[in-house]
């Protein structure tokens, strides 16, 4: 009888715990979930405020942006990095996670150490554009300029180590050049140079540049992705232009610090996976440029690791450093 009673006793226990995991997955969340955002404006703000109160609606409490600008997306990146992994501070970040590490002698976060990657959520596509009065009409045209006149060519960028520059430089080593990279402080101050005449090409998100290319007063050569792209179909892309590895597409994607419960994990996936794709989130996202994409935390943390080993290889191969 007594032996009877403690094995019922064991086998409570263990029910006991069996039902505890789903309960503490309902729990979640208890109080407001902060969503830090390295970066205040354009896609990065329009998807943390979107994100927030679609996320809040769905978990039953307040979900609140975090707007941390500075250092290039490090400081909000560290900050989510150091905070309890209890799903209640989570990252909405761009590929400053996955540029920086290449980048920077020391961040006082790692990657793929500190963050629990949830889902990407959406991307905008990039474009090469150049000036007309540049003698090239497509990317191989413009390849064989660049090797006829070396060092001649210049190409503009939002500054050293910035998306576009590393996109300019990942052009230039699939094609083996010698262009002339130019920063300016900001892709918008670029992309107003190119226009000028004073660069010949610039590589910026496509939202960017329709009105120039519509208008003639920029030519666009190549979308950087493996479609072709509904708002530019007339402009084809870098795999039908003959560099099918020139790609470069901007990414924005929710993190949770590392150590959280994977059932936590599970739940923001899915609620994210859902409102992201809901028509008037479509709508909302498409008329500013932006395209739905989501992905499993699985998936999405293996497009994180080898983005990471794409730009340490640009980084490396162009000697970029920034302190």
């Amino acid at each position: 009888m007594g032996m009877w009673i403690r094995s019922a006793g064991i086998v409570g226990a263990a029910c006991a715990l069996a039902v505890a995991a789903p309960v503490l997955a309902q729990k979640y969340p208890e109080r407001n979930v902060r969503l830090i955002v390295p970066f205040p404006t354009g896609a990065s703000q329009i998807l943390g405020l979107l994100v927030s109160e679609r996320l809040g609606a769905a978990l039953g409490q307040p979900a609140v942006a975090d707007f941390r600008p500075g250092a290039g997306g490090n400081l909000g990146a560290e900050l989510a990095a150091k905070a309890p992994p209890d799903g209640h501070t989570l990252l909405l970040t761009s590929p400053s996670l996955t540029i920086s590490p290449s980048l920077y002698k020391k961040l006082n976060y790692d990657t793929l150490r500190d963050f629990a990657p949830v889902s990407m959520l959406s991307t905008v596509p990039n474009v090469m554009v150049i000036h007309p009065s540049v003698p090239a009409r497509s990317l191989m045209e413009l390849v064989k300029l660049a090797r006829a006149h070396p060092g001649k060519l210049s190409f503009g960028s939002g500054g050293i180590g910035s998306s576009n520059h590393l996109a300019g430089e990942l052009f230039k080593s699939l094609g083996k050049l010698n262009i002339l990279h130019v920063p300016y402080k900001g892709a918008s101050i670029a992309l107003t140079h190119i226009l000028g005449g004073e660069a010949e090409m610039v590589i910026v998100t496509v939202p960017a540049t329709i009105p120039f290319i519509t208008s003639g007063r920029l030519r666009g050569l190549a979308v950087l992705v493996p479609e072709r792209v509904p708002t530019l179909p007339q402009v084809p892309t870098t795999a039908e232009s003959g560099m099918p590895e020139l790609v470069v597409n901007t990414w924005y994607g929710l993190f949770a610090p590392a150590g959280v419960r994977p059932e936590i994990v599970q739940r923001l996936h899915a609620e994210t996976a859902k409102f992201m794709q809901a028509p008037e989130v479509r709508k909302q996202l498409a008329a500013s440029g932006l395209v739905p994409a989501t992905s499993t935390p699985a998936e999405f943390a293996a497009f994180v690791r080898a983005d990471l080993e794409k730009w340490a290889r640009v980084i490396r191969e162009a000697n970029i450093r920034v302190e």
